[in-house]
């Protein structure tokens, strides 16, 4: 009664497909976010000391404040260069991103294992597609907000990767110093970490009418239309 039943047809199925699309999503989100890294490169011009390479890098969970421009030659530099740090936190928007990815991956795995290999049982405690419903619809919204705050953390990122607020640093004010912004890692794969936010946005919250029609609150509705006289459309 509660053995396995392995049925692969779930997986052609709506319920299935999304749910596989959801794993998949949820892998590509995390991994490019938390596993980048990038650096900020500055050349730096003092008194005895020519077109020297500073390096700060930075990666998950972008703690920049935390990042630090060393002192490019402090015997030569007169010691008209101090240690500055890049501006801004955002790990609390890149960690409530990531968790939610990895989140929505083991959900997805223990949904999956449900779906092909015990849908007997999935089907006939009603408690479980409830449960299920619940999580989808929280997920969507979850994926919503993560979303919107890993967006604006990765326009503040870029901003204060950028030289405009670099190269105002004291260090690169001091009287005989120069700096100029050499190089600045590309962050095309934090936007796409975004798309992906978005796509898992779309797919948690467009999956949440599969996992309704399982409930006993669809299959009500549906036993109130026709004892009504009002039958339904098959969607």
């Amino acid at each position: 009664m509660m053995g396995l039943r392995l049925d692969l047809g779930l997986f052609l199925e709506p319920l299935g497909f999304i749910k596989v699309l959801e794993w998949v999503f949820s892998i590509f989100a995390f991994a490019t976010c938390g596993g980048f890294q990038g650096e900020v490169t500055l050349l730096v011009s003092c008194k005895g000391v020519e077109n020297k390479t500073v390096t700060a890098a930075f990666a998950y969970p972008f703690r920049l404040n935390t990042v630090v421009f060393s002192v490019p030659d402090p015997k030569r530099c007169d010691g008209t260069w101090t240690d500055f740090y890049l501006v801004g936190n955002y790990a609390s928007s890149a960690q409530f991103f990531v968790t939610l990815a990895v989140l929505a991956f083991l959900y997805c795995t223990a949904a999956l294992v449900m779906y092909i290999g015990y849908m007997h049982v999935y089907q006939r405690n009603s408690k479980f597609p409830l449960t299920d419903l619940a999580i989808t619809v929280i997920t969507a919204f979850l994926w919503l907000v993560s979303t919107a705050a890993w967006a604006k953390a990765v326009t503040d990122i870029k901003i204060s990767t950028g030289g405009s607020i670099i190269l105002e640093a004291e260090s690169c004010k001091a009287p005989g110093t120069t700096c100029l912004l050499d190089s600045v890692t590309r962050m095309g794969t934090l936007n796409v970490s975004v798309m992906f936010g978005l796509l898992n946005m779309v797919l948690w919250g467009g999956n949440v009418w599969f996992v309704y029609k399982d409930t006993n609150l669809h299959s009500q509705i549906n036993k109130t239309s026709l004892s009504s006289g009002i039958y339904p459309r098959r969607i």
